[in-house]
């Protein structure tokens, strides 16, 4: 480039003046200004230089070698001298990571954005929960794939979202752009400079010319309004209905809206039919109050009442195998294995979790397993596969102090037994009067499948065994 010049130079009129003039810059090339930098933002972070005034009015990396040097001086001169380069941020190099839905089950396609338990700004770490996504059966909590700072929040909550819809950025650096002091100064020289053109450019403009004013014309009085007739009262028949300012309308929640369906498609789909019976509870209690503590010391779990009547349930079903079968169109599904459902009531709505093959277990395991469901469903923690399937459901209205109720049944079973709230009550026992620890018990059945005598059946099974534990024992 420099050869260029000195041979332009050269060739000029003045050129004893001028090539000396450029021979010394060439030597020198020092900057007159010292460079520095400001923070410019625009479709990316990049850093713009300013490298300030040269020494004779020529810039580094200047293409001049392919315009004529009048052209050159007079572009310098026009122009300052500005040299941008870009640093690359989060955006260009893998520092921002996307925060997806993740699979939901192979029955569930699709889910509701509950809330975001983070928002933009606040600090997640690897596989800490940033927002649920409510489903059909259960909520499902998105994850955060890397630690860092919440960028963006991409969905809005009650969108439906999908398997694999992002619904924020996280920026893994921390998001946060640090800025040198000296940067401060460019763009604030910068920022004058720009007003200071278009303050210019305003006062060349030529000034628009005023309207004339408007003349001015008398207002117009109003006219005289008519009196208002009274409103006519309402007649003695019209029902006074509560102001709709008294009401609430809130959009129901997916887990609920499946609830509803499912109930509705079993009420229509089955014929059920309940049937009645009552249970002295007075041996179970003993038996659980005689080794409570040594159950508690050798399981470390409570001996409670379900898993009592989990074991009633499983010799019940065992006797009389039809109520652990389903219709299936012009067919019946015999189960040749025991999956109790239990009923659990949260506060986002009722699930069912099951406790596989429960025939196989023991009043320890029983207990185990229901503490474990019970509180994963309470803290929204349990998963689809952990309420999918179930053979027979058991529920347990008598914790919220229900006497007596028809339990729908859950499909696709076939029944479901309803538990209640114990009661003292007088009972005749060996000819006198005595108090007793009475439970009602219903069993709601599908009538298109199971008959009134295997149903009856069932429910005495269950009856006695509650009454007499001792004959799980000897199988009686």
């Amino acid at each position: 480039m420099w050869a260029v010049l000195r041979r332009r130079v050269a060739s000029s009129s003045s050129s004893s003046v001028l090539a000396q003039s450029f021979r010394d810059a060439r030597s020198s090339r020092c900057y007159i200004s010292t460079p520095i930098e400001t923070l410019v933002s625009r479709g990316g972070s990049r850093i713009a230089g300013i490298v300030g005034h040269l020494g004779y009015q020529v810039v580094t990396g200047f293409p001049i070698g392919s315009k004529p040097l009048r052209e050159v001086i007079s572009l310098v001169r026009k122009y300052p001298p500005v040299s941008v380069h870009t640093r690359l941020f989060s955006a260009d190099t893998g520092e921002l990571v996307d925060a997806v839905v993740p699979f939901m089950g192979e029955s569930v396609t699709d889910g509701t954005l509950a809330n975001f338990l983070k928002q933009p700004g606040d600090r997640v770490e690897l596989d800490e929960p940033i927002a649920q996504i409510e489903t059909d059966k259960v909520t499902i909590e998105v994850n955060s794939p890397e630690a860092g700072v919440i960028e963006q929040l991409v969905a809005k909550v009650g969108d439906t979202v999908e398997p694999g819809t992002k619904i924020a950025v996280i920026s893994k650096s921390g998001g946060v752009t640090h800025v040198a002091p000296s940067e401060e100064k460019p763009s604030k020289a910068v920022s004058e400079l720009s007003t200071a053109r278009t303050k210019k450019v305003d006062m060349e403009k030529p000034k628009a010319e005023t309207p004339p004013p408007k003349s001015e014309t008398p207002p117009i009085k109003d006219k005289p309004k008519a009196p208002s007739l009274p409103p006519s009262k309402p007649s003695a028949k019209e029902p006074q209905l509560p102001p709709k300012e008294r009401e609430r309308r809130v959009p129901m929640t997916r887990l609920r809206k499946r609830v509803a369906t499912r109930l509705k498609d079993s009420q229509n789909t089955f014929a059920m039919l309940t049937t009645f019976n009552e249970v002295d509870m007075t041996n179970l209690m003993k038996l659980r109050s005689d080794y409570k503590d040594a159950f508690v010391e050798q399981h470390g779990v409570k001996l409670g009442l379900m898993s009592g009547f989990v074991k009633a349930a499983v010799s019940a079903l065992q006797n009389q195998p039809i109520i652990n079968a389903v219709i299936d169109g012009d067919d019946i599904i015999y189960r040749d294995y025991i999956d109790i459902s239990i009923a659990v009531g949260t506060p986002k709505g009722l699930v069912v979790p099951v406790i596989r093959n429960a025939d196989r277990m023991n009043f320890a395991e029983i207990e185990k397993e229901i503490n474990i469901l019970a509180k994963k469903a309470n803290d929204g923690s349990i998963s689809i596969d952990e309420m999918a399937g179930g053979s027979f459901t058991i529920s347990n209205g008598g914790v919220y102090g229900s006497l007596l109720s028809t339990p729908i049944i859950n499909p696709p079973q076939s029944a479901i037994l309803g538990m209640h709230s114990l009661v003292s009550r007088p009972m005749a026992v060996g000819g006198e009067i005595v108090p007793r620890p009475m439970m009602y018990i219903a069993l709601t059945y599908d009538h298109r499948l199971i008959d009134g005598r295997e149903a009856v059946f069932f429910l005495r099974r269950i009856k006695d065994v509650v009454e007499d534990p001792r004959r799980l024992l000897l199988d009686i």
